[in-house]
């Protein structure tokens, strides 16, 4: 069976290495290590040590040069590491030569995003496209996860000896032909999955409800918001990438308006571009939304990147033009007013939230109204007891606010979207 190679659970302690080639990218580089060592944690690994070195030049056999290599592999025999984690991306080959030299199991950024993405999948639509990403990243790596993919098939029927039959197939030849089916496999069941999931967007649509997704740099606190502002309980933890399948929620604004919020999975500075493509179908809901939420952590040292990372992201899937409410998620847990003023500076028209107290909730919902106000207008019906249709149209599709009964008529006062105000338009008073 053709399987990206799990990693044995006896992996409990791994060396961290960060490779950098220019001066300037010093302090980049730490960040990127610090954030490592988090979702290498995430996958329950113990950390050991994270070295950050330089090399003058890029080289094809390790990425750096023999002799840095090998102080690296020297590090991780000296803490007893079970496995070697580089922040870099690695080529196959490259992946090869550090495995040889080190006789220990080497992965790099990719390979660890992949594993968090597929323990924390659960929808069929984020299963297949997990599934998808790691066969696609696992398909050139494929000879160095068996010892037996060199064995040679024989190619059946005959009484000759070998040399009758000729030449069979080769076993990672077998491996690869089936890795192929099943990525095409995956492919068509993704497909028919974004079809019902188009199907479902189609009747958001036809009842014109608006829809706004929430989006930002993972561990910002998206799922909370969508469970402070919808009473919900999406699971909402304090983990990078806690959040893999979209969760949709309908809510009431202050104007009476209904609005749908879309929790989407959280961006990654350095996401591998495989999965921006395999997460496409669940990233689009951020594209076809009304607006976006962009969500920052405001207790983050790394505000600014992560907020350049997610419109970098937007902008590679389409959606950087989308209106956009920025919000200071946290903000109860900044009290230096340097600090305070700092991020005014930087964002200056972010609304301050807690999602988890509830702060800035009520402000939040106001501006939701505000960019969504000319999709609705407060107007007041009479409407003959015998368009029962148009009263079952204003309970379905808009917010009744109240029903009055005149002789033969019914009096309603209503906030309408626009979208169906031209069909009552005669019926105004």
């Amino acid at each position: 069976m053709f399987e990206v190679r799990e990693k044995p659970q006896l992996v409990e302690r791994a060396l961290l290495v960060r490779l950098y080639f220019d001066p300037r990218e010093e302090e980049e580089s730490e960040a990127l290590l610090e954030e490592l060592g988090e979702l290498v944690s995430t996958l329950g690994i113990g950390v050991v040590e994270k070295v950050l070195a330089r090399s003058r030049e890029m080289h094809r056999k390790f990425l750096c040069g023999t002799g840095k290599a090998a102080e690296i592999v020297e590090l991780a025999k000296a803490h007893q590491c079970d496995c070697i984690v580089i922040d870099n991306q690695l080529a196959p080959s490259q992946q090869r030569e550090w495995e040889r030299a080190a006789d220990l199991c080497v992965i790099d950024r990719e390979e660890v995003i992949l594993d968090i993405f597929a323990r924390r999948a659960q929808t069929k639509e984020a299963r297949l496209q997990v599934e998808l990403a790691r066969m696609q990243y696992a398909l050139p790596r494929m000879a160095r996860m068996w010892g037996h993919l060199d064995r040679e098939g024989g190619s059946g029927g005959g009484q000759g000896g070998g040399a009758a039959r000729g030449m069979g197939e080769k076993q990672i030849e077998v491996d690869r032909r089936m890795a192929h089916v099943r990525i095409d496999r995956a492919r068509r069941e993704l497909e028919d999955v974004r079809k019902q999931r188009a199907t479902q967007r189609k009747e958001r649509e036809r009842m014109e409800t608006p829809h706004a997704a929430i989006v930002g740099y993972t561990n910002a606190g998206k799922s909370t918001l969508l469970n402070q502002l919808s009473g919900s309980d999406v699971m909402a933890k304090d983990m990078l990438f806690a959040t893999l399948d979209t969760t949709t929620r309908k809510i009431e604004l202050p104007d009476g308006q209904p609005l749908l919020i879309t929790d989407t999975v959280g961006f990654v500075r350095n996401l591998p571009h495989r999965l921006v493509e395999a997460f496409k179908a669940t990233l689009e809901e951020a594209v076809l939304a009304d607006f976006l939420i962009h969500v920052l952590d405001a207790t983050s040292p790394e505000i600014e990147r992560f907020h350049e990372t997610t419109l970098h992201v937007l902008g590679e899937l389409g959606a950087g033009d989308k209106t956009t409410i920025t919000v200071l998620n946290k903000i109860d847990r900044v009290s230096d007013p340097d600090r305070l003023a700092e991020l005014k500076r930087l964002f200056p028209d972010a609304l301050k939230i807690s999602a988890t107290t509830g702060l800035g909730m009520p402000e939040l919902l106001q501006k939701c109204s505000e960019v969504m106000a000319d999709r609705v207008r407060r107007r007041r019906y009479r409407i003959p007891q015998r368009r029962a249709d148009l009263i079952g149209m204003l309970h379905r599709d808009a917010k009744v606010l109240s029903t009055e009964y005149e002789e033969n008529d019914i009096l309603v006062t209503a906030v309408v979207p626009a979208a169906i105000a031209g069909r009552l338009e005669e019926f105004a008073c």
